[in-house]
């Protein structure tokens, strides 16, 4: 039987652009500088969910990818339907998601995609222009709390269908877009005309999904400081 590594279909410019994963608990304890031979330059993990899940992990994961020489950063998955983005948004950085200006810390990243606890209603009950509003809450507390908008990981399908294809974050976000399989990143979501991160399979090499950022090692580095 084929193992899903093997059915990685990896990007044209992979070799020319830092390479990267995301872990959650699912990947339990990671051996970080195994990770970081392997080719790694940085790593996203889950720190909460809603207001009600931390990851368990999350402490050896942020801390030993560090210690294993990885830019890392923290991703909220975000329940919209079960509080306010304002309230998603301060629970996360008071357990992981905070950002300082170190060079190894990326910034804090929401994870906004289609609902997994009730398929017949993708968007999470809500309306286009709610939707829209609660990115905004929770953006406008990472900001207020860290000094840094967060990056939108999300899928340009779930983004115009969900919000309408709004273009109202592009400008000041910088965009995770996830498309698997594919050679190319594809269609992004409104608003946006390039990508920052590109998770583009959720098997490979490394742990956990695959990830691209689009830039040098330096502009990875640059990005992490705020420039």
């Amino acid at each position: 039987m084929t193992s899903a590594a093997a059915l990685t279909v990896v990007p044209a410019s992979a070799a020319s652009l830092p390479q990267g994963h995301d872990v959650s608990s699912h990947q339990k304890n990671v051996d970080w500088r195994r990770t970081r031979a392997d080719g790694a330059a940085f790593v996203y993990v889950k720190a909460t969910e809603s207001t009600t899940y931390r990851n368990p992990r999350f402490d050896q994961q942020y801390d030993g990818a560090r210690s294993g020489g990885l830019l890392r950063g923290a991703y909220h998955f975000a329940v919209p339907n079960r509080s306010s983005g304002r309230t998603q948004a301060a629970y996360f950085v008071a357990h992981g998601g905070d950002w300082q200006a170190d060079g190894w810390t990326l910034p804090p990243a929401l994870d906004i995609e289609y609902n997994p606890y009730d398929a017949r209603h993708p968007c999470y009950r809500l309306s286009k222009a709610k939707t829209v509003s609660w990115i905004r809450s929770f953006s406008d507390e990472v900001r207020r709390e860290t000094g840094r908008r967060p990056v939108i990981y999300t899928t340009a399908q779930w983004w115009n269908t969900c919000t309408g294809g709004s273009a109202a974050f592009a400008a000041d976000h910088a965009l995770w877009i996830a498309r698997h399989g594919s050679a190319h990143a594809g269609e992004l979501p409104g608003g946006w005309s390039s990508w920052t991160f590109w998770q583009y399979d959720d098997a490979g090499s490394l742990p956990g999904d695959q990830d691209l950022f689009n830039g040098s090692w330096n502009e990875l580095r640059d990005f992490a400081l705020g420039y």
